[in-house]
């Protein structure tokens, strides 16, 4: 009976919503749009496919989003919030709640008459025009609903035969300019027998001014070249002509080189003005002189004398701002119009130094998965031009407090402060490889050299404390627009048990190969990590993210170690040192459908192996799942390995819960709802397990039979609130699927719905 009570207001606040009219206030005549019932693309030909990217574009103007889109312009979400503010709470006064209400979060009706739909039948056409698909028609069915104040739309486009390139002439060779385009026609797209289209037309007249650019031809443009085309010889032929355009101004047609470079530097606090000759360039600047000259010279790419590549002098302007010690940087060029038959072209860099040092205080207040709570600070102090190059030395001190609400395993310490973190850390980063001089180094895009030196105090009051200290040498570089890369080198990380209760103590004796890693040890690695982020698709409006990174820990000393003759185990400072190979590979994919809608996949893939020196990888590189970044149904460390499942009177036995072994893959669709309010809803799965057998851990050690029982599986929908510089999430996990029994049979084996629930509330995107 109280269920039933608690039951009545959600049925009646529904029953409410959906009786409320949408069209209330609409005029006679009007008619909302209520989306697309289909779009039908055919071509006139049965035998002829209509390639998907035409369709994709030919969808593009047709895919109108109605008012509350879930699948634009399809799917209409059930609670259309902005049309009912729009129907109930319009007042023509400006101030007071009922106005605010309007303002904040009514929406303008998407009418059948805003569509234009006659303009926008030509606007397809126009299209498949571009793509060479002349003669093609479109034509629209308004289907009216049961409320005739509401309709949707059916379109019907038939694609005409596609159109080739007949012969295809450039410019005749009567100057330089054209003799340089005559001899890019082998590499040209539009060769005769290639299907006409726009886009590969303007493209070419781009490609065209883009070599000539950086050839010297500076002032040229790509509004200097022109077609004309003739559809009279042959039936489906193009015949394409390029000419030159009426009107070119001289200066264009001229190749330049550098002539003067020069630089006008400010400081903030100016304290004087001079003027120094560096590398044959006059720099104009306030005193002190902010940047050293032999970093100036670096980044340069141009000198006096050289060819005017546009490239190169675009990429000199990119190398100064990517120092970031600038608060801006200009670039300015001899105008056309004083150009006046000289030969050379003068540019001018103006910019003023930023201020070095900044700081910042952040204060936040934490609430995790896992019922901890609790504020934290960070404060942090950086210095941007350390040794006026672009180097950054910061140092950031952090701390927080944490305590446990709602943990049903140990509610006697509900509420009570139990958890502190502070530390400290360091850096050095310099905007350059600091590699030895006969390395060659790229300078197309930005790279850095990092020093990191850190110590952290961990406290759990009812397990332990934990002093750690870390220090590393790291490269970060790019080798295209799309890969990036990172080489850590040197990292040493100590791990030092300062304190420990007698109940944690007892956990570890019970668990030898928890206890292996938790213990006081010595961790030197080095790791490499690939990531490739691309954009593909129509308009590139897709987006591919894939990263891998590859870890080992221990071999060098090892070597070294057994160079000296001594036996294991093998120690250095007293403490044994871990020894391990470990990689993860993680493939992301986000197709966009419209504006606000994206379909969101990931999997992820992890193994680890410790050898030699040790038995278990150190606990902070073991594998979890679960949580508000992974599966979403459960909360951290609470599934895996495989079928395992610790006792219920356990309080400490989520620490058994981490693996060598990592598979975890997620799907996601985000939509929008209302303004910056957003939805999702997502199924997650995966598992941990553990390479070798652990008696106090059964059924955890992978094995290809059960593996596909073993993975855990839930769904959910989730709230997202975009304000701009953060997202605030709001996610509700349901329960599928346990990996090990729980006495239900079948695959939905949750013991009850109450216990497949998990809800998460977090910053940021899960992936």
């Amino acid at each position: 009976m109280k269920k039933l009570f608690i039951y009545i207001p959600v049925i009646w606040l529904f029953a409410t919503a959906a009786g409320c009219s949408t069209t209330k206030r609409l005029a006679d005549g009007e008619v909302l749009y209520t989306g697309v019932k289909k779009i039908r693309i055919e071509a006139r030909d049965e035998e002829q496919e209509v390639p998907s990217s035409v369709k994709s574009a030919v969808k593009d103007p047709l895919s109108v989003k109605p008012n509350n889109p879930l699948y634009s312009p399809y799917v209409r979400t059930p609670l259309p919030i902005g049309l009912w503010f729009w129907n109930y709470f319009y007042t023509e006064r400006t101030t007071g709640f009922r106005a605010w209400l309007y303002r904040s979060f009514a929406k303008q009706p998407v009418l059948i008459s805003d569509l234009k739909l006659d303009q926008r039948m030509g606007l397809v056409e126009d299209i498949l025009d571009n793509y060479g698909y002349f003669g093609s028609s479109s034509s629209y069915e308004v289907l009216p609903k049961k409320n005739p104040k509401k309709a949707r739309v059916n379109y019907f486009v038939e694609v005409a035969a596609p159109w080739y390139y007949g012969t295809v002439e450039y410019p005749e060779c009567v100057c330089e300019v054209t003799t340089v385009i005559d001899s890019l026609r082998p590499s040209s797209a539009i060769q005769p027998g290639e299907q006409y289209n726009i886009d590969s037309l303007s493209n070419e007249r781009v490609r065209i001014t883009n070599y000539l650019r950086n050839r010297s031809y500076y002032y040229f443009r790509p509004d200097y070249l022109e077609y004309f085309a003739d559809t009279t010889r042959l039936r489906y032929d193009v015949d394409m002509r390029m000419v030159l355009a009426q009107g070119i101004p001289d200066d264009a047609l001229r190749p330049y080189d550098i002539g003067r470079i020069s630089f006008d530097l400010f400081n903030p606090v100016p304290k004087g003005r001079d003027t120094t000759r560096i590398g044959g360039m006059d720099v104009r600047h306030d005193l002190p002189l902010k940047i050293r000259p032999r970093v100036l010279m670096h980044m340069m790419t141009v000198r006096e004398g050289d060819p005017a590549n546009v490239d190169a002098i675009n990429k000199t302007l990119d190398n100064f701002t990517s120092l970031g010690i600038f608060r801006y940087i200009n670039l300015m060029v001899t105008p056309l119009d004083s150009v006046g038959g000289r030969d050379d072209i003068d540019l001018m860099f103006a910019g003023e130094f930023d201020k070095p040092l900044d700081a910042e205080f952040e204060v936040d207040f934490a609430s995790k998965s896992n019922s901890f709570i609790g504020p934290g600070a960070v404060f942090s102090v950086r210095h941007k031009n350390l040794m006026r190059g672009g180097e950054v030395l910061s140092v950031r001190l952090n701390g927080s407090y944490e305590w446990q609400t709602g943990n049903t395993r140990n509610q006697a310490n509900s509420g009570a402060i139990n958890s502190y973190e502070f530390g400290v850390n360091s850096s050095l980063v310099l905007p350059r490889l600091l590699v030895p001089k006969f390395i060659p180094q790229g300078s197309r895009f930005p790279s850095k050299t990092t020093f990191n030196l850190g110590a952290n105090i961990l406290n759990r009051p009812d397990f332990f404390t934990m002093a750690s200290f870390n220090t590393y040498m790291s490269y970060d570089f790019q080798t295209s627009a799309t890969s990036s890369h990172n080489l850590t080198l040197l990292k040493f990380v100590y791990n030092h048990l300062i304190r420990t209760t007698e109940s944690f103590d007892s956990t570890m004796n019970r668990n030898p190969a928890i206890y292996e890693s938790f213990r006081d040890q010595f961790i030197p690695s080095a790791s490499y990590t690939f990531t490739a982020d691309r954009r593909v698709g129509r308009n590139h409006r897709d987006r591919i993210i894939w990263q891998t990174t590859a870890t080992t820990a221990g071999n060098i000393l090892a070597l070294a170690w057994g160079a000296t003759g001594h036996h294991p185990p093998k120690k250095i400072f007293g403490n044994q040192f871990s020894q391990f190979v470990k990689g993860v590979t993680e493939l992301k994919y986000y197709k966009a459908f419209g504006q606000n809608s994206t379909l969101v996949s990931r999997i992820s893939i992890g193994i680890g192996y410790a050898y030699g020196n040790s038995t278990v990888l150190p606990y902070s590189e073991q594998f979890y799942v679960g949580g508000a970044n992974s599966i979403r149904a459960f909360t951290v460390r609470s599934i895996g390995p495989g079928s395992y499942v610790p006792d219920e009177t356990d309080v400490y036995g989520y620490f058994d819960q981490t693996g060598d072994i990592k598979l975890e893959a997620n799907l996601e669709y985000r939509f929008g709802i209302l303004g910056r309010l957003n939805g999702a809803v997502f199924i997650d799965a995966g598992n941990i397990w553990l390479i070798r057998n652990d008696e106090s851990r059964p059924g955890g050690k992978f094995s290809f039979d059960k593996f596909g029982r073993q993975i855990a599986t839930g769904t959910g929908a989730g709230l997202r609130y975009d304000i701009s510089y953060l997202v605030i999430r709001a996610d509700l996990g349901i329960g599928i699927h346990l990996p090990y029994d729980t006495g239900k049979s079948g695959y939905y084996n949750i013991p009850s719905f109450k216990d497949g629930l998990g809800f998460h509330l977090a910053i940021g995107y899960p992936f």
